[in-house]
């Protein structure tokens, strides 16, 4: 059992017997009453999307998982190619439980992968990435006023915005919890 307070992304909580992977997750404080914890839960079998709100000092139980550190090889059809990093075992996971990072994966990123009673449940992905830019429009004079961004491809084929400044061949990191720009890094 855990608190409430402590449900985060990518966690697995087990509520009624059924199995729920956290998309989402955020503490509220508001001024006048308690606190509690919005989250939107994943059913594991099924795939649909149900919003729960907790009492901060619920407490909540999570599911007894393995966790695995596997290393991404390579997208076949419809699932992507894991290897174990210890005993190089292969596991194929289907594209859908990581589809919203797929075109920031880059061959050989190390991953968390949780499974239940033998079959993966949730793929935890690195929190920062590095990637090249591969394409990028050029800033025009004017353009600097504010926080003016603009969009960008990189070398796995996808897109993020960015500021101005980042151009062709630049190397940046990317967070990949809410697929964004980090900082640009230095060569």
């Amino acid at each position: 059992m855990i608190q409430a307070v402590d449900i985060k992304k990518g966690l697995v909580l087990k509520i009624g017997g059924v199995l729920y992977s956290v998309s989402f997750s955020q503490f509220v404080n508001p001024g006048k009453g308690s606190a509690f914890v919005r989250t939107k839960l994943k059913h594991i079998p099924k795939g649909n999307i149900i919003e729960r709100t907790f009492k901060s000092s619920e407490k909540v139980e999570d599911a007894e998982l393995e966790k695995r550190y596997m290393q991404f090889l390579y997208r076949d059809g419809d699932s992507i190619v894991f290897m174990d990093k210890d005993d190089y075992e292969q596991f194929s996971i289907p594209v859908e439980m990581i589809e919203d990072i797929l075109p920031f994966m880059k061959e050989s990123a190390h991953f968390e992968i949780n499974f239940h009673e033998g079959k993966a449940i949730s793929v935890i992905p690195p929190n920062f990435i590095e990637l090249e830019v591969s394409y990028a429009e050029d800033a025009l004079k004017g353009d600097t006023v504010g926080t003016a961004r603009k969009r960008i491809t990189v070398e796995t084929g996808g897109e993020v915005m960015v500021p101005l400044f980042i151009q062709k061949g630049d190397k940046i990191r990317i967070d990949l919890r809410d697929i964004s720009f980090s900082e640009r890094v230095n060569p």
